[in-house]
């Protein structure tokens, strides 16, 4: 089965991953909050809320650059998107439980969200700092690559559902394939993957695959440029350049517009946030 094939790939492939980058174990809070960037100065609050903004400067102005505003929420929205991830008595935000293969998976009827990508991408790390409100939140991030062996379900209320898939490529789980396509392919309520990137080094080959596999089984999914607190500027705009030229040349179930981050300092997490919300339907967008 050519799908199969593909997911199998994935991993085989560790040539591409043998430079093993030390993930953060613990992600800063600072910053997670709005009414904290709110504070910043303009050009400070610009890099945390739109890092694609903040590249914007260095690009020629003959350049085409309205992808970078495709979605873009006001402050109304990202203080609504950010109040999802605020736990309370009456909203339970917590890990949930862990399945090895689709047969294990909870049957669950609240939308869901994925994140799928190579190990040692910063799955794990985005999603703890998407969480930063919610510190009780167990997510473990390791300093060793491919730490998630299981599919894991962390619950954000009654509202949706967000996915830490295992990563692929270099210490890829040996059945990875039996666990991720069934997913994949079967998961009736997934609105969307979220398919990491390294900000660093942008699409790698592994990356192509997943990328393949995807747009053959028809899943809408958006690229995450993770990292970018380690690339210099003049990396990340050919990164994302390059990125934005390749979802317009070769995809078509992919969301046009890429969304970097930096788990480190919080930086396009809140926009990110509000784009998980707005897609599991929980948010409906004022501007």
């Amino acid at each position: 089965m050519v799908q199969l094939t593909k997911a199998r790939k994935l991993q085989m492939i560790n040539c591409v991953l043998r430079r093993n980058f030390a993930t953060r174990g613990s992600i800063q809070t600072k910053y997670a909050s709005f009414s904290e960037v709110l504070q910043l100065q303009e050009k400070q609050y610009t890099g945390i809320i739109s890092p694609l903004q903040e590249l914007a400067k260095y690009i020629a102005p003959s350049v085409d650059t309205s992808y970078f505003h495709i979605f873009n929420p006001n402050h109304e929205d990202i203080k609504r998107a950010e109040a999802f991830f605020i736990p309370s008595g009456q909203h339970i935000i917590d890990y949930f439980i862990s399945a090895v293969r689709m047969d294990h998976a909870p049957q669950l009827s609240q939308p869901e969200v994925c994140f799928l990508g190579r190990s040692n991408v910063g799955k794990s790390s985005l999603i703890k700092a998407l969480f930063a409100l919610a510190p009780d939140v167990e997510v473990k991030v390791s300093k060793t690559p491919g730490h998630t062996k299981k599919i894991n379900f962390f619950k954000v209320g009654k509202l949706f559902t967000m996915v830490d898939m295992p990563g692929y490529g270099y210490r890829a789980p040996k059945d990875f394939a039996e666990m991720v396509e069934p997913y994949l392919t079967q998961r009736q309520n997934l609105k969307r993957t979220f398919l990491l990137l390294d900000g660093v080094i942008g699409i790698q080959p592994a990356d192509h695959i997943a990328i393949e596999m995807l747009e053959e089984f028809g899943n809408p999914y958006v690229f995450v440029l993770t990292k970018i607190d380690r690339a210099p500027k003049a990396v990340m705009v050919k990164n994302v350049m390059q990125i934005q030229d390749f979802i317009k040349k070769n995809t078509t179930g992919c969301f046009p517009q890429v969304f970097p981050v930096s788990s480190v300092h919080c930086s396009g997490i809140h926009v990110l946030r509000c784009f998980i919300a707005h897609i599991a339907g929980s948010l409906h967008l004022s501007s």
